[in-house]
């Protein structure tokens, strides 16, 4: 089975979490919940601290301060109408897979988050992967009707993987 998403570790910490592992987990059950076939598909992670991703979210959203999660599209996937599921992308042969594009997830952020939220690192990681690999296939929360498809895939993603209800 050809790897799914290509894990670079910036942080250390990230290692010791696994985060290779349970990002592949993660978006290949995102892919699989939207009726894609993981196989054919790359994404680029990087597992980094706050200092990384508040520089990333200052440069791209204007917003100076550590977030828990970025992600960055290939290509725009938007749906035609609000509420509506994207244009999902075709899968690329194996061994020229579809680049879905980028995400970056920080450290600090999500344990502090998981923390206050009393779940484990592992959990809360698995939900942000699979909201940052659903944002690459163009689904979004901006609009109430995007919002609650988009929760509506992840609460049902999430529960086949063992994960409870995040909202």
């Amino acid at each position: 089975m050809a790897e799914l998403v290509d894990t670079l570790i910036e942080d250390a910490r990230w290692a010791g979490a696994d985060l290779p592992a349970v990002a592949e987990r993660a978006a290949r059950a995102a892919l699989t919940g939207v009726g894609l076939r993981p196989e054919g598909f790359l994404i680029s992670l990087m597992g980094c601290d706050d200092a990384r991703i508040a520089g990333l979210n200052a440069d791209f959203r204007g917003k100076p301060q550590p977030t828990n999660v970025l992600s960055w599209p290939s290509e725009d996937h938007v749906a035609a109408v609000v509420g509506g599921s994207p244009d999902v992308p075709a899968p690329g042969p194996d061994a020229d897979p579809h680049s879905l594009g980028d995400i970056a997830i920080a450290w600090e952020t999500c344990q502090r988050e998981a923390a206050e939220q009393g779940k484990t690192l592992v959990d809360h990681v698995t939900h942000l992967v699979v909201h940052a690999v659903l944002h690459l296939l163009g689904y979004d929360h901006v609009e109430d009707e995007d919002a609650a498809l988009m929760e509506a895939i992840e609460v049902r993603t999430l529960a086949s993987l063992g994960v409870s209800d995040p909202y």
